[in-house]
């Protein structure tokens, strides 16, 4: 990878480099993300025009991300198959993108029970990008390469770099690296033929077009990204065993409502009543899955895990199993 200077905020003027931010220009004007449609004058809309008008917008979306469904898949299986192996699935964005990224990480461990470093969202500018902006980090190609080295990415790794535009120099260089190292390598992009779509393994293009307000990538492609990414970790954790039917029986109850509705998960998968739901649930430690187990194939508590771990932790083969 070419080395880049370490990035900066810009001046007081808005001045870094006039050529480059002419060539810039010139790069934005080609892209669907930041093209402004002529059609809408929102300054003269009534608040329920608005909303109407708003909402039309978003119907095109999942349109959109149906376009892309054949890399969707492509990329869940190539998650699974470097997750079954011991390997990890890293999120990679600035702004927006990247704090999608981290909510979708930051879900995994309790609606599946995976280990916090399983899934990963790694942004641009840090920690404090989450919630505050640091606009300028997403320009720094040599930071997106550190912090893929910084967290050792090898070829058991499966690496997705997210940027509406398709053209953020963080996500070009952790993509850049993370290649070199080996990882499978994805890309989302709302543009075609994107930077990082060329950089990928499997590139994920989905088009939403111009922007409600022109530019502000966080609406329609934030929406298509989230959608996007809801489908790859919500399905490879489902090819992975964690759940039953549309169960989600390897949930941690971390809180009082996950508790019930771990109980409520038993109940559901067994039409056990509720107090027959809690004890199984409280013999076996707080599994739901094994809970399940016991109760559907009446195994003693203390065999559920071990039939758990030779099913590969897949309940209903757990459950054949023992038939």
């Amino acid at each position: 990878m070419t080395e880049q200077p370490e990035a900066s905020a810009p001046d007081s003027s808005g001045s870094i480099d006039g050529d480059r931010l002419k060539d810039l220009r010139s790069e934005l004007a080609g892209l669907q993300t930041e093209a402004a449609s002529p059609a809408l004058d929102l300054d003269t809309m009534g608040t329920a025009e608005l909303v109407a008008a708003m909402n039309e917008q978003n119907r095109g979306v999942p349109a959109a991300v149906e376009q892309a469904s054949g890399q969707i898949a492509e990329v869940v299986d190539a998650v699974v198959e470097r997750l079954a192996r011991g390997g990890r699935l890293l999120y990679v964005g600035a702004g927006t993108a990247g704090r999608l990224g981290v909510l979708d990480a930051s879900e995994c461990p309790p609606t599946f029970g995976t280990p916090p470093g399983l899934v990963v969202g790694i942004i641009a500018g840090g920690n404090q990008a989450i919630q505050k902006p640091v606009e300028y980090a997403e320009d720094n190609a040599t930071a997106g390469a550190r912090d893929m080295h910084d967290i050792s990415v090898g070829e058991a790794d499966a690496v997705i770099g997210i940027s509406a535009s398709g053209r953020t120099p963080y996500v070009i260089g952790a993509l850049e690296e993370a290649r070199s190292r080996g990882a499978f390598t994805a890309s989302l992009a709302c543009n075609h033929d994107s930077p990082i779509s060329k950089l990928a393994d499997v590139a994920i293009d989905v088009v939403v077009g111009p922007e409600f307000v022109a530019g502000s990538t966080r609406l329609k492609a934030g929406t298509a990204q989230k959608l996007v990414l809801n489908m790859i970790s919500t399905l490879a954790m489902v090819k992975l065993g964690k759940t039953y039917g549309n169960l989600m029986v390897d949930l941690r109850a971390t809180n009082n409502k996950l508790l019930a509705r771990s109980q409520r998960t038993i109940q559901h998968a067994t039409g056990v009543d509720a107090e027959t739901a809690i004890r199984a649930l409280d013999s076996v430690g707080g599994s739901v899955k094994a809970a399940i187990l016991v109760v559907l194939t009446g195994m003693d508590p203390g065999q559920a895990k071990s039939a758990l771990d030779e099913a590969g932790g897949f309940l209903r083969k757990a459950i054949q199993n023992y038939a």
